[in-house]
């Protein structure tokens, strides 16, 4: 099995796993800098939602691994 391959069947099983989101403002600050990147860059994106205090783990799942947000 591929690397890529053990990624996307990880990557499935958390979606299902998930608990529903409770944070709206936190989903509304990681909307706000990914609609950004393109126009900011990626490294102003991060420094926003650090100085909005968003865990580090989130932004960095927003921003470098955008297929694993979640969809609402």
């Amino acid at each position: 099995m591929m690397m890529t391959e053990l990624n996307i069947d990880t990557a499935a099983a958390t979606l299902a796993e998930r608990r529903p989101r409770t944070d709206m403002r936190t989903r509304d600050l990681v909307n706000q800098a990914v609609a950004s990147v393109p126009t900011l860059g990626l490294q102003r994106a991060a420094e926003f939602l650090a100085a909005m205090g968003v865990p580090a783990e989130i932004a960095v799942r927003a921003l470098v691994y955008p297929n694993r947000r979640r969809t609402n």
